[in-house]
């Protein structure tokens, strides 16, 4: 990745993306998760649309400040928490591809959290 801005502005637009993919087709996603209700894919959904917004924002910032940057650092990386705790819960009713979608958006977002963290030391240095 380029510069810490291209990587909040990617981060923006994938979660902006999600969001909209949740929260505009939750009922024909949620047979894919399982028994997840379509109302809390909705509900993720926007939240998304709010933290897309947010990260679209910090980054599009000139000077990018530095607290607001690890703010959503740091929400990527409880998004990424709780996913592996949702993927760990017994019992919870998640099919095997609901589990590895969940995994693979965890993976995008530790990726997220590791390039925003490792450009925002650079720009620090």
């Amino acid at each position: 990745m380029k510069s810490l801005q291209t990587v909040l502005l990617v981060n923006a637009v994938s979660s902006g993306t999600t969001s909209l993919l949740l929260a505009l087709g939750a009922s024909t996603l949620a047979p894919f998760f399982g028994a997840v209700s379509p109302a809390v894919l909705r509900e993720v959904g926007l939240f998304l649309l709010l933290f897309a917004g947010y990260v679209g924002y910090v980054g599009y910032q000139t000077p990018t400040r530095p607290g607001a940057v690890q703010l959503v650092i740091w929400l990527d990386r409880l998004w990424v928490i709780a996913s592996g705790i949702v993927l760990l819960l017994p019992n919870t009713g998640l099919t095997g591809l609901g589990k590895l979608i969940i995994a693979a958006v965890a993976a995008w977002v530790a990726l997220m959290a590791y390039l925003q963290a490792t450009n925002a030391k650079k720009m620090t240095a």
